[in-house]
Order: structure tokens, then C-alpha cells, then sequence
């Protein structure tokens, strides 16, 4: 009989009954309201823009500022769980994020739907990693818990497709405030049930927090966040190039504070369990991947194949319906003994191939798109449930928030890159291919182009081609990378067994369960 290199090697222990289950189903709430906000305010701009009126900066401030501050906090939100508990940052957050929902629904200036969009920020990042970090405690037993993660990165990817279908759903026939308003039930349910299933979980022997590298990590995270996701509309521009360097020359800085500082917010034992390293390297990746064909397809549904915005959001949730199943299986083979490594590098394969079919696509390919996206969706499944449990596997108890941050930042800057560098791939392509004789307009964007078809005879066939071809351009890159990306899964994981780390005191199990769900 072979032997798994990557199966656990401590006995398993007691299963998870019911009551963890049920509980998982509880904590997936705040993760899918969190993830569906980030294109919660696709379809309600127009309508926010109509009542409020807010300048063109105070609009994208409206839409990005969530983003921003969530990944920024992270991985502050991340540590600071590890102090005062999971459960307790969880609940504070709900209740923030609750009132900031009620806030920005009745918001009656630009202003303060800024402010509410940014406390939304600040509540989702406490939500997220504290959901990662509380399954490492309510699952115990490394299958299940691989099981409980594979239900976590569906219910994240899921999410974002789900957040501008329900948008337009709501926009149309209530106002727009009724797509924070949804929130409020999830977040009440979750502050009633969550005392009574969830389990308290933190380190039973905190450092001091490290107060220092809270700016020093919102300054490294931040400018390099605006940059990116800047670049692919505005191009190389010199304020967005500084910003990411200004961005960077904090990262070091924040490197430096957590290698030398007594008690530092990222502890660097982190980084020395055998395969943390790597997961975090390849999450980055596989966003990249992800979000990175995101940036063309969506356009692709609406300008090229002229889909209004609705019908475009209702045919992009189409390939979502395997991802579903992609977490599971992936880990049903690992657990049958299949390596894990394996496994991964087959998912970076299969969105290669994702990629691969996005650049076969032409003007009026709408299965063929949709069936790219849906393959290069299930490969980024399988690739963030296995590195994810890979990750928090590898990660002390007591470190599981910091842990789950950083995997969570790494995909936030791995979502930005793959925006700025495909998309730049693309823009570049699309702008070599549109007739210099075409108004200034036509040479930005494929949608400045089709504003003023009617001035220039076939303009927006050509422009229709040229971002279709920028597109193809993209994806060739995208599934080069991808491709580099399985190879470096394959080397990386190959011998990476999962070793449940120790408690950082000898009584710290009996801790964790005294508080526990059962």
C-alpha cells in the first residue's frame, strides 16, 4: 500500500459532531455576505449616483474603499484574534459591520456612505480570518477539517459572483439601500447563534500586541493595493508606479519590525513549518489567476457580446455552479492518498486550460467564454482548499488567526496583480490594434471606443476585435503563468507532510476544548 507523504502524522482525533456542523454552516454566513460586498455596488452605483450625487473621486472612493480597508486590517484583525479570541473579534465585528450596513443603507450623503463603506471594511476584516481560525479549532481531525475548508473557499468564491446578481436583483425592485439592508438578518443571526455554537479559541498565552506594526502594515498594503488596481484602467501612470514602490519600501520596513521586534504581530515561526511559505506564495497565484480573467470577462459579457448589465451578471453565474464540487473532490483524493502536491499542481493545471480555452474565444464565443471561466474557476478551488488546509495545518493553534490574514492578504495581492498585469497585457494589445485615425476616446477603453461608434464608420467592430484580442493576448499569459505555477507546486509540496504543531504550553488543548462546542 503507498503511502501519502502529505497525510497527517498525529492520530486522528475525536470527529466533529453536529453541533460543529451546524456551527460551520453559522460561520459561513458572515464569510459569503463579506465576499459578496466587494461587487455588492455593481448594479446600485447608478442609483447612488442619482440621489447623492457624488463627484467622480467621492464614486470611486464609494466603491473601492471597502477593499482597501479590508485588506489592510487583515492581517492586524488576524493577530489581534490570537489575543482577545476569535469568537469575541467575530461578534464585535458582526455588530460593526451590522451598523455600518444600517448606516450606508440610509446614508443621505456621499460622505457618510464613504465613512459607513470604510467601518464595512474594518468588520469584514475582522470576520474573515476569524472564521478560518475557529474552524482550525472546531475541527480538529485533520479530514474533516480539510472537508470544513473545502466549504469555506467555495462559499468565498461563490460569494463575489453572487454579490452583483443580487445587487441588480434588489436595485430593481426595491432602492439601493436595500443591498446593505440584506445583511442585517445574517449579521443578528450569527450574534444570537454564535455564542451558543461557536467556540472560543485564542492564544492562552499572549505577547503584548505590537501596536507599531498596525500602521507600518496598513502602509505597506494599502499604496500597493491602490496601485494595482489603478494600472489596468489608468495605465503606468507615475503617481500609481510610486505609490507601489512607497507601498514595498513599508513592506521591508515591516519585515524588518517583525524579525527583530520582542513580540512581534506576524510571528516569523510561521514562516519555518514546512509548506506556510509556499501556501502563501501559491494563493497569491492562484488569485492572480482568478481575478486576473475576471478583469476581462465580465467586459467581454457586456461590451463585446452587448449583454445588459443584469443579463451579464445572470450568465456569469453559470460557471459558478461546479465550484461547488471542486473543494470536496479535491480533498476526497488527498485523502484517499493521492499527494497532495498532486493535487494542487493539477488544479494550477486545470486553470492553465481555463486560460488556454479564454484565448482560443473570438467576438461572439459566449459558451466558450463562460465554459473558460468555469474551468478556471474549479481550478482555483482545488488549488485554494488544498493550499488553505496545507497552510492552517502547518500553523499552531494559537497562531491560526495570523495564519488565515496572511493567506487572506496574499490573495488580496494576488486579485490586484493579475488585474494590473493582465489587464495591462490586454490594454496594450487593444490600443496597438485600434486605427491611429480613431478619436483620442477610442484608444483608452473598449467602452470609450463604442461611445463614439457613430462618428467613425466600423469603429466598434474593430474595437470589438481588438479588446477580444487583447483578451486572447492575456489569457496566453495568464496560462503560461499558471502552467509555471503547477511545476512550482509539484517541486514545493512534493515531500510537505501536514504535522499538527504542538500547543505553545502542554495544557493548551484542555484549554481550547473547555471553551469549546462541545
Amino acid at each position: 500500500m503507498t503511502t501519502n507523504p502529505m497525510s497527517t502524522t498525529t492520530p486522528p482525533s475525536s470527529g466533529a459532531g453536529r453541533r460543529e456542523w451546524t456551527a460551520l454552516g453559522v460561520l459561513m454566513l458572515p464569510l459569503l455576505l463579506v465576499s459578496m460586498d466587494v461587487s455588492v455596488l455593481y448594479f446600485a452605483v447608478p442609483s447612488i449616483s442619482a440621489d447623492l450625487a457624488p463627484s467622480g473621486t467621492q464614486q470611486l472612493w464609494i466603491f473601492d474603499i471597502y477593499a482597501f480597508v479590508l485588506a489592510g486590517l487583515l492581517m492586524t484583525m488576524g493577530s489581534l484574534g490570537d489575543r482577545i479570541g476569535h469568537r469575541r473579534l467575530l461578534l464585535i465585528g458582526a455588530a460593526a459591520f451590522g451598523a455600518a450596513s444600517l448606516l450606508a443603507a440610509y446614508a443621505n450623503s456621499a460622505e457618510m456612505l464613504i465613512a459607513a463603506r470604510a467601518i464595512l471594511g474594518i468588520g469584514g476584516a475582522t470576520l474573515m480570518p476569524s472564521t478560518m481560525a475557529m474552524l482550525r479549532t472546531m475541527f480538529t481531525d485533520p479530514a474533516q477539517r480539510a472537508k470544513a475548508i473545502g466549504v469555506w473557499s467555495g462559499v468565498m468564491t461563490a460569494g463575489i459572483a453572487l454579490g452583483s446578481v443580487m445587487s441588480g436583483v434588489l436595485v430593481e425592485h426595491f432602492w439601493w439601500g436595500s443591498v446593505f439592508l440584506v445583511n442585517l438578518p445574517a449579521m443578528a443571526l450569527l450574534l444570537i447563534l454564535g455564542p451558543l455554537l461557536l467556540p472560543e479559541s485564542k492564544n492562552p498565552s499572549p505577547d503584548r500586541f505590537d501596536w507599531l506594526s498596525v500602521p507600518l502594515s496598513m502602509a505597506a498594503v494599502l499604496p500597493v493595493i491602490y496601485g494595482l488596481k489603478e494600472i489596468p484602467s489608468e495605465g503606468f501612470n507615475v503617481r500609481y508606479v510610486v505609490s507601489i514602490t512607497v507601498g514595498l519600501l513599508f513592506a521591508v520596513l515591516l519585515v524588518h519590525r517583525q524579525r527583530t521586534a520582542a513580540s512581534p504581530m506576524i510571528s516569523p515561526a510561521l514562516f519555518r513549518g514546512r509548506g506556510f511559505a509556499p501556501s502563501v506564495v501559491l494563493n497569491l497565484v492562484c488569485m492572480f489567476g482568478v481575478m486576473g480573467s475576471a478583469y476581462f470577462t465580465t467586459q467581454y459579457l457586456q461590451s463585446v457580446l452587448g449583454k445588459g448589465a443584469l443579463e451579464a451578471a445572470l450568465w456569469a453565474l453559470l460557471p459558478s455552479v461546479p465550484i461547488g464540487a471542486a473543494g470536496p473532490i479535491a480533498t476526497q483524493l488527498v485523502q484517499r492518498g493521492v499527494n497532495r502536491a498532486y493535487v494542487v499542481t493539477a488544479g494550477f493545471a486545470i486553470s492553465a486550460a481555463g486560460f488556454a480555452l479564454l484565448a482560443l474565444a473570438g467576438t461572439d464565443s459566449l459558451w466558450l467564454v463562460l465554459s473558460s471561466c468555469a474551468v478556471l474557476a474549479v481550478g482555483g478551488v482545488v488549488v485554494m482548499s488544498q493550499i488553505m488546509d496545507l497552510a492552517m495545518g502547518t500553523a499552531p493553534v494559537e497562531r491560526a488567526g495570523s495564519a488565515s490574514s496572511l493567506m487572506e492578504t496574499a490573495g488580496e495581492f494576488g486579485g490586484a496583480m493579475g488585474m494590473a498585469v493582465l489587464g495591462s497585457i490586454g490594454t496594450a494589445i487593444y490600443r496597438h490594434e485600434i486605427p491611429a485615425t480613431a478619436p483620442d476616446v477610442a484608444h483608452e477603453t473598449l467602452g470609450g471606443a463604442l461611445a463614439v461608434v457613430d462618428r467613425v464608420p466600423g469603429l466598434a467592430t474593430l474595437a470589438r476585435e481588438a479588446f477580444t484580442s487583447g483578451m486572447q493576448g492575456a489569457a496566453i499569459a495568464g496560462a503560461v503563468l499558471l502552467a509555471g505555477a503547477a511545476v512550482l507546486a509539484a517541486v514545493t509540496l512534493r515531500r510537505v507532510e501536514i504535522r499538527e504543531p504542538a500547543c505553545k504550553t502542554p495544557d493548551e488543548p484542555s484549554k481550547l476544548s473547555a471553551s469549546g462546542v462541545r
